[in-house]
């Protein structure tokens, strides 16, 4: 046992000698010590004045301002400025680019659309009828046509239905007319009558034309006209019925009798609107015949002229009554034989009456 520890001891010591020869001569370092802390930072000293030690001097004194050369000359006037026109006028603007813009008449426009080619219209006339068939497209186009285009319609207006008070006996008026049928093709029918009350009827009148549109405002009319009261006189009628420029209605007719006799009838009203449904309506109606009509009372020339004006209320539009007045002359041969059958050739008419049609 003593054995065994003697050997250990020794092979310790062998070990620890270098590790001990490796560290002698070397001075070990002390370990720092823990540092103190920091004590709060004097106040810095204030910064040395540059100044210091210096002398400054004194503030300059004030110098008056100097005298102004021109006191005590007068100035001339200012010349004002020359215009910009006035100072362009000796230059030459040719070699200037001042940019140039086109005119919008010098404006081509929008690229014309390319015309269609002639083949586009080799087809047959109703393509359509290849598709839906002939009766299908039949149908459709009769109703297209009445819907949108030339369909009847049924019109009548009561013109004028009135009485007229006048000196030594009151009397009574109708002008009543109406149509059936297309805008271009239509049946017109006329009526026309007056007397006074207690009477003979005087005048009564009826026309049955064919109408045909000739323009968009004016229609030509041809047919008959038959006389009822006084001799019983038939007519033949051709004649012209629209409106004219500035919305005059406008009537006018040439008519034949079977006896030869020849006379015209011009009318012409216009509607001047005061309110929505206050309307003056002037009226102007003239009497021809080519040649003296004993029988009728009737000289060659101008027979007789009609002026008079109309104020209706529209109560509705299909329904107005109205005051007014109207002056007619016979003339020339017609005054004669008006006053040759005691009649006055110069009449003053105070009317009231109704307008209406549906």
């Amino acid at each position: 046992m003593r054995h065994l520890l003697s050997t250990a001891a020794l092979v310790t010591a062998l070990f620890a000698t270098p590790a001990i020869a490796q560290h002698q001569g070397h001075t070990m370092p002390m370990p720092a010590p823990a540092p103190k802390p920091a004590a709060s930072p004097a106040p810095a000293p204030a910064p040395a004045d540059p100044h210091a030690g210096h002398v400054m001097p004194a503030a300059p004194v004030a110098t008056p301002p100097a005298s102004d050369p021109h006191a005590g000359h007068t100035m001339p006037p200012s010349v004002p400025s020359a215009g910009p026109d006035e100072t362009m006028d000796g230059m030459d603007h040719s070699s200037m680019d001042h940019g140039t813009t086109e005119s919008a008449d010098a404006s081509p426009g929008p690229d014309m659309e390319t015309p269609p080619p002639p083949e586009a219209g080799s087809g047959p006339p109703r393509a359509a009828d290849a598709i839906w068939g002939a009766e299908a497209m039949r149908e459709s186009r009769d109703e297209l046509r009445r819907t949108h285009g030339d369909f009847p319609v049924f019109w009548f207006q009561g013109d004028r239905f009135e009485t007229q008070a006048r000196k030594g006996r009151d009397g009574y008026l109708w002008d009543v007319q109406g149509y059936y049928g297309t805008p271009t093709n239509r049946f017109w029918f006329k009526s026309e009558s007056e007397g006074a009350f207690g009477e003979r009827v005087e005048d009564f009148e009826l026309q049955a034309l064919y109408s045909r549109a000739i323009t968009p405002f004016f229609d030509l009319q041809a047919g008959v006209r038959q006389d009822i009261a006084g001799p019983n006189t038939t007519y033949g009628v051709i004649g012209v019925q629209g409106l004219a420029p500035y919305l005059y209605e406008v009537d006018a007719a040439l008519f034949v009798s079977h006896r030869g006799d020849i006379t015209a009838r011009v009318e012409a009203e216009l509607d001047q609107r005061i309110t929505q449904r206050l309307i003056l309506q002037p009226r102007a109606e003239v009497n021809l015949a080519a040649q003296n009509i004993p029988r009728l009372g009737i000289g060659a020339g101008i027979d007789k002229v009609e002026v008079g004006v109309r104020l209706r209320y529209e109560i509705v539009k299909e329904f107005a009554p109205y005051v007014g007045v109207e002056q007619s002359w016979k003339l020339g041969r017609s005054a004669t034989f008006a006053r040759a059958s005691g009649e006055d050739p110069s009449v003053t008419n105070y009317v009231v009456g109704i307008r209406f049609w549906f």
